[in-house]
């Protein structure tokens, strides 16, 4: 886009027209402490010049970011402005905020990651965005997850990854760019080869983009993880998982996959097994929140027996009940050495099924965590899985349960471990990232960042 174009659409979005570069203007430092530490006065000055109010909530938080710098550590810096926060107080930044806050950053080299998520960026955020994708060429991650983002703004942050080759993890989550945003980013993944991991979970696709996806990720060979969580599908066909399994048996790249809330029953659990049989490549799957039972266990079960590179699986809230507990337990204790992760939280198991998951915990020397809460302990349960953690079968951290005594009898108390607790929100106290609340990417490392 020309200077003149540019200035058109900030004059339609109510902004002023960018005034010639004068005194003020920020050129990059070769010291990256002094960098940062002119981010909070460009900010200002930038904010005077453009008659724009100063957001105290980015100020505070590029003055914390240049302390943080100060104190030494990685090369890479992450600015967050999260607007969930809940340690200060918060004004969320707006599509107008993060104009200002765009051109800051455009030119500090040393900014390699942005978490603007739960803010209030909007389609005009989004422009600017793209703009920032566009400019800052040393932009590795950036997290746009809720903020209002429509279909508009997914198409301009798509067109602008066309030819961007730095950026390699972007967070669309929750921004409801519909089937038209889908469509453009399923195109952009025909062109650009950087991207290394897409979320686009939440964002309300439709079957046409998810096909699309499916579709452009045979051929695709930079994507290694992608999330599609809650696309809006109508119809009982399950006609998203024949696609996606036929991209399997194509994709040789792809190692994490996220299909949460797709509607998958038996039919589509049978289709992406037989998908798994000739992919040598995933290696997180995550089918939870589905309509998944006990024959679906059984299509797994058995594809499990052969497939050597799958490490992690997320089965949550389904309905696999005793007899799918019963077809793992089995794979997992006779066949399988290379599963190490297992979540079967919420899925109407009771005590037999979940004391067999625990006999294949304790023969299995690779099969390292697994997480069950949710289901229907009885006292042989509890008994079993106090007995793995105090033999050593089970570390206290790989599970999502801690035993404790009551009156000579054993029970189960809930923790917060999982393989994906802090997808949606992080924890205001404690670390963010480790590894007991999130040990599916702690696993499974695809990107700098969760």
């Amino acid at each position: 886009m020309r200077r003149d174009e540019e200035d058109a659409v900030e004059a339609l979005a109510g902004f002023p027209s960018p005034a010639p570069d004068s005194a003020r203007t920020i050129f990059p430092d070769s010291n990256r402490t002094e960098s940062v530490a002119r981010l909070q006065r460009d900010y200002h000055n930038l904010c005077l010049d453009k008659s724009q109010r100063v957001n105290p909530f980015i100020s505070r938080r590029l003055q914390e970011l240049y302390e943080e710098v100060t104190k030494g550590g990685e090369e890479g810096i992450t600015l967050n402005i999260t607007g969930n926060s809940r340690l200060a107080p918060v004004e969320r930044v707006t599509g107008e905020d993060f104009w200002i806050l765009s051109r800051v950053l455009k030119n500090c080299l040393y900014i390699n990651g942005l978490d603007v998520r739960y803010n209030l960026l909007g389609d005009v955020g989004a422009y600017y965005s793209s703009k920032l994708i566009q400019k800052q060429l040393n932009l590795v991650y950036l997290n746009l997850m809720f903020n209002d983002i429509g279909p508009e703004g997914g198409e301009m942050i798509a067109k602008a990854l066309h030819k961007n080759k730095t950026l390699k993890y972007l967070r669309m989550t929750g921004n409801k760019i519909e089937n038209k945003g889908g469509m453009c980013f399923a195109t952009m993944l025909q062109i650009n080869s950087s991207l290394q991991k897409l979320d686009l979970g939440d964002c309300d696709l439709g079957m046409q983009s998810v096909i699309a996806f499916a579709t452009v990720l045979t051929q695709n060979q930079a994507i290694k993880g992608i999330n599609l969580n809650r696309p809006i599908l109508y119809g009982e066909q399950e006609e998203s998982t024949v696609h996606l399994g036929h991209m399997l048996k194509e994709n040789h790249v792809l190692v994490e996959l996220h299909l949460c809330k797709h509607g998958i029953k038996s039919f589509g659990m049978q289709q992406l097994c037989e998908a798994l049989r000739l992919n040598s490549a995933l290696r997180y799957l995550d089918v939870s929140c589905n309509q998944i039972t006990r024959d679906g266990m059984m299509y797994l079960a058995n594809v499990l027996k052969s497939n050597t590179t799958l490490e992690v699986i997320d089965l949550s809230f389904n309905r696999i009940e005793n007899v799918g507990a019963d077809y793992l337990s089995k794979t997992l204790t006779s066949h399988n050495r290379s599963l190490k992760a297992l979540s079967v939280v919420s899925n109407n198991i009771e005590g037999e099924g979940l004391v067999a998951l625990s006999a294949a915990v304790r023969t299995n020397p690779v099969f390292s965590n697994i997480y069950i809460w949710g289901n229907k302990f009885d006292e042989a349960t509890c008994v079993a899985y106090s007995e793995l953690i105090q033999m050593g079968h089970l570390k206290p951290e790989d599970t999502d349960v801690e035993p404790f005594t009551v009156d000579g009898h054993v029970h189960l108390a809930e923790v917060s471990h999982g393989l994906k607790k802090h997808y949606y929100w992080t924890p205001s106290i404690g670390e963010a990232h480790g590894h007991s609340a999130n040990a599916g990417f702690a696993l499974i490392p695809v990107g700098q960042h969760i």
